[in-house]
């Protein structure tokens, strides 16, 4: 069946048919679907060769893997992920509470206040704290972060001491959650940053014009045009930066004390993480040590692919703000 295909001249080309034009759509329909196979494929495999490795440790252990808060595989063969996934959870929302309102600001600043020579290259530097290797945050952390925070910590816990976060007696500052957290916030801060930045430029411009007709201030018209139609970009944003700050290693394994406690209070050093505590066991670890590990690392899988889900079902709910420039 040939097509009504207009050519340059505005005349018919009916030489043109609708199954030559559709040509590429079945090869490139079969990639597309090869390659999310592909995806749930590899996600399975991870998630077979973790419980398989993860058994034969699950079995010996002499404690409740999701309550037991001692940490001891190599030995006792008591061992439990109560404490590290609290402390994988405290220090990523943490991070995210600091880092996400920076960065949406940030995003706001490059998009619709900072003049366009300045936009471009500071966007540039936000995307360029994203390649910074995590270690060298780790050691920045180590080195400079937690000396300084001594001081804040000592203040807030006197000023804020009667929020359970700010408690604690003893030790006050050091390596800390809060220590840890400032710097899981730094390196999530460009992932977020970009992410909304991005959204926030494909705004329909002409509900701002629309609303700046109106006699809205910038702020206004942010809030009612900008902000609504980039809420599921930011949620986006956000739930990739806790991915990330869940998963990071070597940062947070330089600057937890890494001990093996339940606690809310981020000024007394008290903290540790699920990943942190693979990198700091795995090389010194037995068999049923490196099982435990596993295990561990298991669980912030579906720690990691939970979050994901809510995070997919908060933005299918607003589904009718990303149509918004329709």
């Amino acid at each position: 069946m040939s097509t009504d295909v207009r050519t340059r001249e505005g005349g018919p080309d009916t030489s043109r048919s609708a199954s030559r034009r559709s040509l590429g759509e079945g090869p490139f329909r079969f990639v597309s679907t090869a390659a999310g196979v592909v995806l749930l494929g590899i996600m399975a495999a991870i998630a077979v060769f973790l419980i398989g490795e993860a058994i034969p440790a699950l079995q010996a252990n002499k404690a409740s893997f999701l309550t037991e808060l001692t940490w001891d595989p190599n030995g006792q063969q008591t061992f439990g992920i109560a404490a590290l996934a609290f402390g994988t959870v405290l220090s990523s929302a943490l991070a995210l509470v600091i880092a996400t309102p920076i960065a949406v600001g940030v995003a706001l600043f490059i998009s619709h206040y900072a003049p366009r020579r300045l936009a471009a290259p500071l966007g540039y530097l936000i995307d360029l704290l994203a390649a910074v290797p995590s270690v060298v945050y780790g050691l920045w952390g180590l080195a400079f972060l937690v000396p300084l925070m001594r001081t804040p910590s000592q203040w807030l816990n006197e000023h804020l001491g009667w929020f359970p976060l700010f408690a604690g007696e003893g030790v006050i500052g050091g390596k800390t959650m809060l220590a840890g957290g400032i710097v899981l916030a730094i390196m999530i801060l460009p992932i977020i940053a970009a992410i909304s930045r991005e959204v926030f430029l494909q705004a329909p411009k002409m509900n701002e014009e629309a609303a700046l007709a109106l006699g809205a201030t910038r702020w206004e018209m942010i809030r009612m045009a900008v902000l609504p139609f980039g809420r599921p970009g930011v949620i986006s944003a956000a739930m990739l930066g806790l991915g990330r700050a869940m998963g990071e290693t070597i940062a947070v394994a330089l600057i937890f004390p890494a001990t093996f406690d339940i606690t809310f209070e981020i000024l007394t050093p008290h903290a540790n993480s699920i990943a942190a505590n693979i990198a700091n066991g795995f090389g010194e670890a037995t068999e049923i040590g490196r099982g435990a590990l596993i295990a561990s690392g298991l669980v912030l899988f579906l720690i990691t692919l939970l979050v994901n889900m809510g995070a997919r079902v908060v933005i299918n709910r607003r589904k009718e703000y990303a149509r918004a420039g329709a």
